[in-house]
């Protein structure tokens, strides 16, 4: 497992991956990845027009010529009726989703509100990822999945070696920092613009695991479900997500601050993607949180690790599930 690396990901040809948030940072580094090894990518974009420039430009990389194809079609995570359509339209177009990274999110921004009145960070980061992981599980369950290979061989037969689809969401350290209140989720009597994102880290866990222990429990049912759900985080990852945090706080000192963050902690994006790649496509069991093996976990190739004891908490996760189909009319079909 040490050292791994993007080329060691198995081939993806006929396999179809949703990226969220693939035209910038992670999700872009994602989405080459991926479509390098054959994967055809639907790069689910807030805008469309940046989404073709990122493709346009991942082609011109591989000059012209990428294994596989890429997707570009408009999502808003901060529009439940944007979800819809675009889940819609993915199921018009596919018979199946072998891989859904719930890549996009937004971080430590003024307080707003999404289009169905949510604040944003939760319903950017969570709850718009919630609906499009419902609307899209039975394209997941149809999948053949992916056959994993870490290098590490399980015995034949095994879960891990299944080949079921992936839902892979990207979580952050900062969710040690996040606390669920039932209470005030939408942060109305008071707001935090980073508690707000560690709160917002926090749920993409307890919805990861969760959704894992409903998998499980269909699966006890002699209802094999095929789809496993993974939590991940990139450790420091130097993206454009820090300078657009720095741009929105209003304090002229905060790109200085990112800026030399960026360039003494941080490691690259693509480097940052890895545990998310890992995920998706590694002999690794469902409910798994990978994360970078170096200092602090902060930078270096991906291992499977455990998030703090919060993001484990059964009752927060059951409720947080209660509240999130309740605000989002989105069920799962297990």
């Amino acid at each position: 497992m040490a050292g791994w690396t993007a080329e060691e990901m198995p081939r993806l040809d006929g396999k179809t991956v949703v990226v969220t948030g693939a035209n910038s940072g992670l999700g872009f580094e994602g989405t080459r990845a991926f479509a390098a090894r054959g994967a055809t990518v639907v790069m689910a974009c807030r805008s469309v027009e940046r989404g073709a420039d990122a493709a346009a430009e991942i082609s011109a990389d591989a000059a012209g010529d990428v294994d596989g194809a890429l997707d570009v079609r408009e999502c808003d995570l901060a529009s439940l009726d944007s979800v819809a359509s675009f889940a819609d339209g993915v199921a018009d177009d596919y018979d199946a989703v072998d891989v859904l990274c719930n890549n996009a999110g937004v971080m430590a921004i003024p307080r707003s509100e999404t289009e169905d009145g949510f604040e944003t960070q939760l319903g950017v980061n969570h709850l718009g990822h919630f609906a499009l992981t419902g609307r899209l599980f039975p394209l997941l369950e149809a999948a053949e999945g992916i056959r994993g290979d870490s290098g590490e061989r399980r015995a034949a037969g095994s879960r891990a070696e299944s080949g079921d689809a992936r839902v892979v969401t990207q979580s952050s350290g900062a969710h040690e920092t996040g606390e669920m209140d039932f209470a005030d989720l939408n942060w109305e009597d008071s707001y935090g613009k980073w508690k707000a994102y560690g709160r917002s880290k926090l749920a993409n866990l307890l919805f990861a695991y969760e959704l894992q222990r409903r998998i499980e429990a269909a699966d006890r049912s002699n209802d094999s479900v095929g789809v496993r759900s993974l939590a991940c985080h990139p450790g420091y990852a130097a993206t454009n997500l820090q300078m657009r945090t720095a741009a929105e706080s209003g304090n002229p000192l905060s790109k200085t601050v990112m800026r030399v963050a960026n360039t003494l902690v941080g490691q690259d994006a693509a480097t940052g993607a890895l545990p998310m790649l890992y995920a998706a496509t590694a002999d690794v069991d469902g409910g798994a949180y990978v994360e970078p093996g170096g200092l602090l976990n902060l930078r270096g190739a991906p291992v499977v690790g455990s998030s703090s004891d919060a993001s484990y908490d059964l009752d927060d996760a059951r409720r947080l599930w209660e509240f999130s189909v309740q605000a989002t009319g989105v069920e799962f079909p297990l």
